[in-house]
Order: C-alpha cells, then structure tokens, then sequence
C-alpha cells in the first residue's frame, strides 16, 4: 500500500496528515502503542505542545515517537518522560540495562529538550506547575485504581484545553481497568477513542482558545454524524500502512545480508 492509495477520502483534500506524507519511524520496538504513532506524530503536529509529560515511558515507543515528531517540525517544547524503569505488575519485571538503553538512545537523538525521570509518577508531581502541561500520556500501571489516581493528581497541572492521552483503553484482560475508567470519562468530559491497537483515549480539558485549534483537533471532537468513524477509518489504515512499511524494509534488509552472505562464500580461499 502507498500513500496515493490511502483513503484519503476520509480526510477534507485541504488536509494531508504529515504522518502520511513525511513520517519515517526512527523507533521501533515491540509494543502495542506502534499502531498509534502515526497518530501520536500528527498529534505534536497539531498542538505543538511546549511541555509534554508522559507517564509510563519503559522502552521509549511513544515517548520517542512524540520527541521525532517535536524535532522534525521545529516545535519548541520539553518531553518528560517519568517511570522507575523496573516494570510492573502488568508488564514484568524490568533490569537496569531498560533505562540504560533508552536513556543512551535520548541522548543520542533527543539531547536538550527530552528528559526522562527515574522516579514514581508521585515524585514528579511536583516538579511541575499546575495548569503548564499540553500534552500529558497516562501510560502507567493499568488497574483501574491506578489510572484513575494517576489522573487525579495529574490532571491540574494540564493547562485549559490541554489533551490527556490514555493508553491501552480497550484492553479487557488480567486486572486492566483503563478501559472502565475511560467510559466513566467519557460521560463528562470532551473525549476521542480509538479502538485499534489495544484502544487509545483522548481528552480535552475545558477552556483554552478553540479558535485557534488545528485542524486534527477540529475533526476529533467534531460532533457531525459520520466524522469520528471516519477518522477512527483514517488511523486504521495509516497503521497498516507504515506497518507495510516497516515489514518491507525488514525484508529488504534481510535480501541485502543473505545477498552480502553468499558473495562473502562465494569469494576464493
């Protein structure tokens, strides 16, 4: 699949996602949030947040996804990412080389504006000012006690018409309770829900400037009939796509070894 045959016809033809037209994931490792980060690049696109906060980092998918898309659009903002980095009860327990290895990776790509936090979520709190945070990713342990907390106290400190992220929103199973927090919110409050990909949740804090909203956040909480199916239709088929992407590239690669194998046997002596 390429992008001319995207079904771009979800989509006004006065808006092009640039995570259709000029997106290459730098990052890719195993985890569920890959099918979302065609979304999580046009996200940073649209509100070109100046402190982003992420809650639950572990080995970097969407944490990187924000900081490539923050630096190939030139925005200029922060990114936190804050875990122990010693895993959980959901995904295991992780060793000293998981912080290790995403830290070099920041370093080596995102030095100056990403930072990560080995703490709990608790002892960042106060490291940020109520009302500052545009973009904030609750990403942690996911029972439903533990999101619900994480959004409690997390929650004042995103500004007037910030968006709150909420992974894995779909996912029934072990003790996960996201998902029944996220119907609770979405009875109250301003949101958008992907089901692919485990489910993602997106939340509008009242107040800000709706004038001055991009298009992507027009379109996600526009109440047309018909609008949010077909935007959910949009990211199915961009997380296919770069999956396509993904799977031809590894291919090419393993052709260009098995090719580089058999000259190396080939050669005398």
């Amino acid at each position: 699949m390429t992008a001319q045959t995207m079904p771009l016809q979800t989509m006004s033809p006065l808006y092009l996602p640039p995570s259709l037209t000029r997106f290459k994931p730098r990052y890719v490792t195993f985890s569920t949030w890959l099918q979302h980060m065609p979304f999580a690049y046009d996200l940073i696109v649209a509100i070109r947040p100046r402190l982003l906060v992420e809650l639950g980092t572990q080995y970097g998918q969407s944490f990187f996804t924000f900081c490539q898309a923050m630096q190939e659009n030139d925005v200029d903002g922060l990114c936190y990412g804050v875990d122990t980095f010693q895993g959980d009860a959901h995904t295991g327990a992780d060793d000293e080389n998981v912080f290790r290895t995403v830290n070099l990776y920041k370093n080596t790509h995102y030095d100056g504006f990403a930072y990560l936090m080995q703490m709990y979520f608790s002892e960042a709190l106060h490291h940020f000012s109520e009302e500052t945070i545009d973009l904030l990713h609750i990403d942690g342990l996911h029972t439903y006690e533990a999101v619900s907390d994480d959004f409690r106290t997390w929650y004042p400190k995103v500004r007037p018409g910030g968006i709150v992220l909420f992974h894995d929103v779909q996912a029934r199973m072990m003790d996960f309770g996201a998902w029944k927090f996220w119907e609770e919110l979405t009875a109250g409050h301003e949101t958008f829900t992907f089901n692919h990909g485990f489910g993602l949740g997106v939340l509008r804090k009242p107040g800000g400037d709706r004038a001055t909203d991009a298009e992507l956040v027009r379109r996600l909480f526009d109440t047309t009939p018909g609008a949010a199916d077909a935007l959910r239709a949009f990211y199915v088929h961009a997380a296919r796509h770069h999956d396509m992407l993904r799977q031809a590239e590894q291919k090419a690669i393993k052709r260009q070894a098995a090719l580089a194998a058999r000259a190396e046997a080939a050669q005398p002596g």
